[in-house]
């Protein structure tokens, strides 16, 4: 099933002065949330050429030999920031390694910011000049372009629309470029992106180089998600399902493995995770409480669960 499946919204209709086009969006969005947790995006601030660049730089780099990308790989760092190898990372409850290696570009928080940690610094590829420039370019556009996600969604949900703002900006968000090498044998059990729900508040994707993400639909079928060329797939995540008690759907997804005849043929993708700062409480919002939707989840502050997923996942060694 292709894309059609998934609502398509557009953010020139929030932006617009007409109040009648930003409540149309925020329906739709807010709809779309509750009903399969995916939407497909047009009209954001990720330009067409920065995406191209920063496919470029992505696939420069993975093209580098394994002993500089491993030069990269800060093993204290628990794969906060820099190069993450091959098989290192497992959905929640998989044994089996997905078949990706990555890299993790991180929050440069404004000096005011008056943050309750300090991120760890980015790492800087010398073989690359533009890496680090295009990548957190791109991570200011797609921060930017989530902020008004995240805006729409507040209104939605019954909040003041700048609800999310304070959190999200200066966030401890993550814009990891993924390659998924070609396969060269029968892979046991292992797939490209094992199924899972993601951790933050809400990831923005940009086209990925082929094929192969799927999402699960309430009646447990699985459906292709191939955006538009000039559109981003948003979805939501664990910690806004938590902190709206159900009420906005993390939905279950994966990259699954091609057929046989194009395991030759590598596969690139560059999603965006929104976290919130991480002092950000995740308690079910009084708003999304009430006999029929009664408190699914205890109180816990967005840093602590991370820490929580990120040893489930196999990033962070007990």
């Amino acid at each position: 099933m292709s894309l059609k499946n998934i609502p398509s919204v557009n953010l020139d209709d929030f932006l617009s002065e007409d109040q009648k086009r930003k409540q149309k969006f925020v329906d739709e969005l807010g709809k779309a949330y509750e009903e399969i947790g995916f939407v497909s995006l047009k009209n954001h601030f990720l330009s067409e050429d920065l995406e191209k660049e920063l496919y470029k730089e992505v696939k420069t780099f993975f093209s580098l030999p394994l002993e500089v990308k491993k030069k990269y790989e800060i093993e204290e760092l628990n794969g906060q920031r820099g190069y993450i190898s091959f098989g290192k990372e497992h959905a929640k409850g998989k044994k089996e390694g997905d078949l990706k290696e990555f890299w993790h570009f991180g929050q440069e928080s404004d000096e005011n910011a008056n943050l309750s940690e300090e991120y760890p610094e980015n790492i800087h590829v010398e073989e690359l000049k533009d890496f680090n420039h295009t990548g957190m370019e791109a991570y200011r556009m797609l921060e930017k372009t989530g902020i008004y996600v995240l805006r729409a969604l507040a209104l939605y949900i019954g909040l003041e629309e700048d609800y999310f703002d304070h959190w999200a900006s200066n966030g401890n968000s993550i814009l990891r470029p993924i390659h998924y090498p070609p396969i060269e044998i029968e892979p046991k059990g292992a797939v490209r992106a094992g199924a899972h729900g993601d951790i933050n508040l809400i990831t923005l994707l940009m086209g990925a180089s082929s094929g192969g993400l799927q999402v699960m639909r309430k009646d447990g079928e699985w459906i292709d998600a191939i955006p538009n060329k000039d559109e981003l797939v948003i979805n939501v995540g664990d910690m806004l399902e938590r902190h709206t008690n159900n009420k906005l759907r993390s939905t279950i997804h994966r990259v699954i493995n091609p057929p046989k005849e194009k395991w030759h043929e590598p596969r690139y993708s560059i999603p965006f995770f929104m976290h919130p700062r991480s002092d950000m409480k995740l308690d079910c919002l009084d708003l999304c409480i009430d006999k029929e939707h009664p408190k699914q989840y205890e109180d816990i502050t967005a840093g602590e669960f991370l820490r929580q997923r990120l040893i489930e996942i196999g990033l962070i060694k007990e």
